[in-house]
């Protein structure tokens, strides 16, 4: 019923993309409407297509308002710097509204139902943009929305960075396919969402984690599917040495949101998984040549990474933040809107 009375809200939109191939076209055209719950919400072709179309906006920004008239909401649990900028900006720029609603002090479903919250938005947004604390949340959205429900983080993914991530390697080693990335750190939503991502396209994934703090294993075990399909790895370790001969490392603070403090001792137990010069040197081998560090931030020097390693030649991590705003706008633009990719002429 939530979908059907929504219906109104979809109004047709010209669709094709300036700049693009077709293949790219059809494969953005098929998310028209869809929810993104999970980066495996998105096949192969159609995370290239975003991958593509975000770095065509990046180069070239549309011309016009490709989503004039529409508004979205921005419904927020948790804190944000990158992720709410670069929503409200990136809509700005393709002519949308974006609605924040701060839900810090009032969790979704405690003022009320979140099929009354889904319910009223759905007749006035186009799609609905969520921050949760836990991923359940997003489901029971996705459950009585009839607009998108877009992830921008929960206890279980942060898709809409590992696209950005993506378009970030694209830029800084030329390819996805066959590219080797090794995470090095908590084994989390971000790692959750890079692992899922990089095996759907073809790249070889290496966690390294402590013991007790790697993904969890229904995840491990979807990627490991999508690696076989792709021919790659997935590697699952407790070894920091197994950094070598990649050419990404990446790595996340050790503290996630809402967790406890960090503590001395979970502090002990990450400290040799600290991202420091030596480990990226160890990194950079034959199969790699010099490696590019990532951090999807915020972050933290002297913890999970040193500061000659964040503000370091190697790193590329305010051109990772950057991305956030052009990955996200493909998506909108492929969710909601016409795929205009470029300004014509």
């Amino acid at each position: 019923m939530a979908r059907q009375e929504a219906q109104s809200l979809h109004t047709a939109h010209p669709r094709g993309g300036v700049g693009m191939t077709t293949g790219t076209a059809s494969s953005l055209a098929s998310l028209a409407g869809s929810h993104l719950l999970s980066v495996a919400d998105l096949d192969r072709q159609q995370i290239l297509a975003i991958v593509e179309n975000a770095i065509a906006l990046k180069s070239s920004p549309p011309k016009g308002s490709p989503l004039g008239g529409q508004s979205v909401a921005l419904i927020f649990e948790k804190p944000s710097l990158r992720t709410r900028v670069s929503f409200e900006v990136g809509l700005f720029r393709l002519g949308a509204q974006a609605v924040y609603l701060d839900q810090s002090a009032s969790p979704i479903g405690q003022r009320e139902s979140i099929e009354d919250l889904a319910g009223y938005l759905q007749r006035t947004v186009r799609a609905i943009v969520a921050r949760v604390n836990s991923h359940a949340t997003l489901r029971a959205l996705a459950d009585a929305s009839g607009v998108p429900i877009i992830n921008a983080l929960s206890d279980l993914e942060h898709p809409c960075q590992a696209l950005a991530d993506l378009v970030t390697i694209q830029e800084h080693i030329g390819k996805l396919e066959g590219a080797r990335l090794a995470y090095v750190g908590d084994g989390n939503n971000v790692c959750h969402s890079l692992m899922l991502a990089g095996a759907i396209v073809g790249m070889h994934v290496t966690v390294v984690t402590p013991a007790g703090r790697g993904p969890r294993d229904e995840v491990v075990t979807a990627a490991e599917q999508f690696a076989k399909e792709a021919g790659v790895k997935i590697q699952i370790t407790t070894d920091p040495a197994a950094v070598a001969d990649h050419d990404v490392v990446y790595t996340d603070t050790w503290e996630s949101m809402g967790e406890p403090v960090l503590t001395p001792e979970k502090a002990k137990a990450f400290e040799p998984y600290r991202v420091t010069r030596k480990m990226m040197e160890n990194a950079g081998g034959d199969a790699a040549g010099s490696p590019i560090f990532m951090h999807c931030m915020p972050a933290h020097r002297g913890e999970e990474v040193d500061a000659e390693v964040i503000d370091g030649p190697g790193s590329v991590v305010y051109d990772q933040a950057e991305n956030r705003l052009y990955a996200q706008n493909a998506l909108m633009l492929a969710l909601i809107g016409p795929q205009s990719a470029a300004a014509e002429g």
